[in-house]
């Protein structure tokens, strides 16, 4: 059940901790919490939550940084930032380091049970059958393997943040397929207001595949419809 699930909580506000915790727990979710990215990581050594609920400004590592690294980890758990800081450019770099919902503060613990519920109802059930993995995918003289998420070109590894990762997984997947930014949403596991953060996710990641952005080889827009990956030599 839904209910079950195990959130972890990460905020260095102690009284913000504890209330969640309380409120989640009396929700139906077994909860455990953290007071930092270091206590975290810790808890991620032992413990595999279904959803991590992390502020952002946290002493020493940073709530984008530690979404940025778990996303390169762990890219399946979903995770909804909490900031105080809640104007556009804040969310998008929280999309951009790999963000699935954002929250910004104050806010109603109500509301973030009803985004927890929704963000787990979006992952899908574990299949018996499991599908056959993707290959590595030629981008000219880069080379993406969507199962590590990794891109390699001549001089060696291309570093991805965790969202570019997500997202060119997701059209190396279904490569020569027109995707919709609500289907890319939708399959990065995100909701419809992150569509800007998408377009602006694609701007960054044709500069680190194509040798020139502004006339691209392998990711195109296709006006009024979306995007397609149309891989090659």
């Amino acid at each position: 059940m839904q209910e079950e699930s195990l959130i972890l909580v990460v905020d260095d506000d102690a009284r913000l901790r504890s209330l969640l915790q309380r409120f989640l727990a009396e929700a139906g979710f077994r909860v455990t919490t953290a007071e930092d990215a270091s206590q975290a990581r810790d808890r991620l050594r032992f413990l595999q939550p279904e959803l991590i609920v992390l502020d952002v400004m946290m002493p020493g590592e940073s709530g984008l940084s530690l979404t940025q690294s778990l996303k390169a980890e762990q890219p399946a758990i979903p995770i909804i930032l909490l900031t105080a800081a809640g104007d556009p450019e804040d969310r998008i770099a929280g999309f951009e380091a790999g963000a699935d919902d954002y929250l910004p503060k104050p806010f109603d613990p109500r509301e973030l049970v009803l985004r927890i519920r929704a963000m787990l109802r979006r992952i899908p059930a574990p299949s018996t059958a499991p599908e056959p993995p993707i290959g590595p995918v030629q981008l000219g003289p880069l080379t993406f393997d969507p199962a590590r998420g990794e891109l390699r070109g001549p001089a060696g590894s291309v570093r991805l943040t965790g969202g570019e990762a997500a997202l060119l997984t997701t059209m190396a997947t279904r490569a020569h397929e027109v995707l919709s930014r609500e289907e890319i949403a939708t399959a990065l596991g995100t909701d419809e207001s992150s569509e800007r953060a998408i377009d602006v996710q694609m701007t960054r990641l044709r500069r680190k595949i194509e040798q020139d952005p502004r006339d691209p080889r392998f990711l195109h827009t296709v006006r009024g419809r979306g995007y397609v990956l149309k891989p090659g030599i």
